[in-house]
C-alpha cells in the first residue's frame, strides 16, 4: 500500500512537472478547422490562378500579375488569421475547462519559439515575392512552418513535432515539383493539419 502511495505521489509530481513546462491545453478542434481554412483558401487561389484572365502561361511557368498575387496575398492572410484567431479562442476555452492558465511561461515559451522560424521564413519569402521568385513560395511556408512546429514541440503536446516533420518532408518534395506548388500546400496546411488535429482530438480532447 505504501508503495502504491509513492507511485501516486510520483506520477502527480511528473503531471505537474509537464504542466509547468509544457502547454498542454493546445486544441487538437482548431487544427481540424485550420485544416479546412487552408483547403478553402487553396481552392480560392486556384480559382485565383488558373480561371484568371491576369494569370497566363502553361501550368509549370504561369505568369501571374500583379493584382492576383496581391489576391492571393489576401487569401493566405485571411487563411493565417482565422486559424491563428481560431486555435487561441479554443485554446483558452480547453485551458477554462481544465482550470489552466492560458498565458503562462510555457506558452510564451512556445510563442516565441514557433515565432522565430515563422518570422524568418515570413521575411525571406516576402523577398521572394518582390523578385517575382514565386515557384518556391509554396516549398517555403511548408518548411518553414514545419521547422516552427518541431521548434516548438518541446513546449507543447509531441504530436506538433510529428506535424512539422510531416511538414518539412512535404516542402522539400514539393521543391522537386515546383509546378505542382498549390497541391503540395493544400495537402501540407489542409490535409495535415486535419490529420494531425484529428489524432489529437481524439488522443487528448474527446471523452
Amino acid at each position: 500500500m505504501e508503495n502504491y502511495n509513492y507511485l501516486n505521489d510520483i506520477t502527480e509530481i511528473k503531471n505537474l512537472m509537464n504542466k509547468s513546462s509544457r502547454f498542454i491545453s493546445l486544441s487538437g478542434l482548431s487544427g481540424i478547422l485550420a485544416g479546412f481554412y487552408a483547403l478553402i483558401g487553396a481552392w480560392l487561389a486556384y480559382k485565383t490562378i488558373y480561371f484568371d484572365t491576369s494569370t497566363m502561361g502553361a501550368y509549370r511557368d504561369l505568369i501571374i500579375s500583379e493584382a492576383a498575387v496581391i489576391r492571393l496575398l489576401i487569401i493566405a492572410t485571411s487563411v493565417l488569421v482565422l486559424s491563428i484567431v481560431t486555435g487561441i479562442v479554443l485554446s483558452i476555452s480547453k485551458a477554462r475547462k481544465s482550470h489552466e492558465n492560458v498565458w503562462n511561461t510555457a506558452s510564451k515559451r512556445l510563442v516565441i519559439n514557433f515565432m522565430i522560424p515563422l518570422a524568418t521564413g515570413g521575411f525571406f519569402i516576402i523577398f521572394l515575392i518582390e523578385k517575382d521568385i514565386l515557384g518556391l513560395v509554396a516549398p517555403l511556408t511548408l518548411i518553414f512552418y514545419g521547422l516552427a512546429c518541431v521548434n516548438a514541440s518541446k513546449y507543447t503536446l509531441g504530436d506538433v513535432r510529428y506535424l512539422g516533420i510531416t511538414m518539412i518532408a512535404l516542402g522539400l518534395l514539393s521543391t522537386w515539383f515546383l509546378g505542382y506548388g498549390l497541391l503540395f500546400w493544400a495537402l501540407g496546411f489542409g490535409g495535415c493539419h486535419i490529420l494531425y488535429g484529428s489524432l489529437m482530438y481524439f488522443k487528448y480532447e474527446r471523452k
